[in-house]
């Protein structure tokens, strides 16, 4: 060969380091096996048998990522936890149409591939699986020299769930008199990063090893808190509930209204929570306006149950058998699609 010749590790790409990750994960992605799962790791397609017994079976996908929270992940050198964001994110999302989580597939892209760390975001990914009984079927790991800077990476996701098509909840059960019931957070999930950082930096001067103010943690142990899967808390409730909403990106106002007919509003009370201190530190230091902390931050809830007033206590008292505390915020009336937070 010359000695001037190209090759792929020249160009930035490390196909050894590729099969290094590969070989890493193996055993990891296999753990997250159910019985609905068919074929080996390495494919080039994951295979799932359908599942049997349902009358009349509705597939729900979702795609998503965790935001710049991966940042955090990376320059605090904790990478086994988002992954496992990714997952419960993802959960969440085709939770809020009844369905329960078949299948997951995850994609990693690095600038440099780093198979410790691949391990690492899979580790958290399995583990995410794992947690909502969903199996691991397939994946990609990328090397992009030229369009991720080393150390970045970035994560997405992709989950498919089923739901039987007469227990879907959506807008069309809901009606007026309805309670919403609000499903505490355990931080700030996979939204609003970029501001929280943007005010943990420029405004409170804190690097990640630093005591965040008002609580008893590090900065990364409170931004690196894994986003919480619903699943296990409202699993039996299903059959009671009209509608949800899983509070991501445009908090309160962008996602319970998406759960509304037209003609009604949810009417939200914010004074049936105390906001946690991870939010009002974040809005204190960076003279956030409060309307904006709630397009921005979920702000202490997570995901928005509506239901019936005689089925509230039930549904309370399900997630909290399940390590979820719950609480009525408020109700829905007649309106034009609004949420109104007073």
């Amino acid at each position: 060969m010359s000695k001037d010749a190209l090759h792929y590790k020249s160009a930035g790409v490390d196909l050894h380091a590729s099969n290094d990750a590969k070989s890493r994960i193996s055993a990891i992605v296999a753990s997250t096996a159910t019985a609905g799962a068919v074929g080996m790791f390495g494919g080039f397609g994951g295979m799932f048998r359908v599942p049997g017994g349902m009358r009349s079976p509705i597939l729900v996908s979702s795609a998503d990522g965790v935001g710049t929270k991966v940042k955090v992940a990376i320059e605090s050198g904790r990478n086994d936890t988002v992954g496992h964001d990714l997952v419960n994110h993802c959960v969440n999302d085709i939770l809020v149409q009844g369905a329960y989580p078949l299948f997951f597939l995850d994609y990693v892209a690095f600038g440099k591939l780093d198979p410790a760390v691949v391990e690492e975001v899979v580790a958290g990914v399995a583990a995410g699986c794992r947690e909502n009984d969903c199996a691991l079927v397939g994946g990609e790991t990328a090397e992009m020299p030229g369009v991720y800077t080393p150390p970045d990476y970035d994560l997405a996701g992709f989950i498919v769930g089923v739901v039987e098509e007469d227990a879907i909840p959506g807008a069309s059960r809901v009606r007026s008199g309805d309670l919403l019931i609000g499903l505490e957070s355990s931080g700030l999930h996979t939204n609003g990063y970029s501001l929280a950082r943007k005010i943990i930096s420029e405004r409170m001067k804190l690097g990640y090893h630093d005591m965040y103010p008002g609580l008893d943690v590090s900065v990364a142990d409170a931004l690196m808190s894994t986003h919480r899967s619903y699943l296990k808390a409202l699993k039996s409730s299903l059959p009671d509930i009209h509608a949800m909403a899983h509070i991501t990106g445009g908090g309160l106002p962008g996602n319970l209204n998406r759960s509304l007919p037209a003609s009604f509003d949810a009417r939200v009370s914010a004074n049936t929570w105390e906001v946690p201190a991870l939010f009002s530190e974040l809005e204190k230091a960076g003279k956030v306006s409060r309307e904006e902390m709630f397009r921005v931050f979920n702000m202490g809830i997570g995901m928005v149950v509506v239901a019936a007033p005689d089925k509230a206590d039930t549904i309370i008292g399900n997630a909290r058998v399940a390590g979820v505390v719950g609480w009525i915020m408020g109700d829905v009336q007649s309106g034009s699609g609004n949420v109104v937070i007073s």
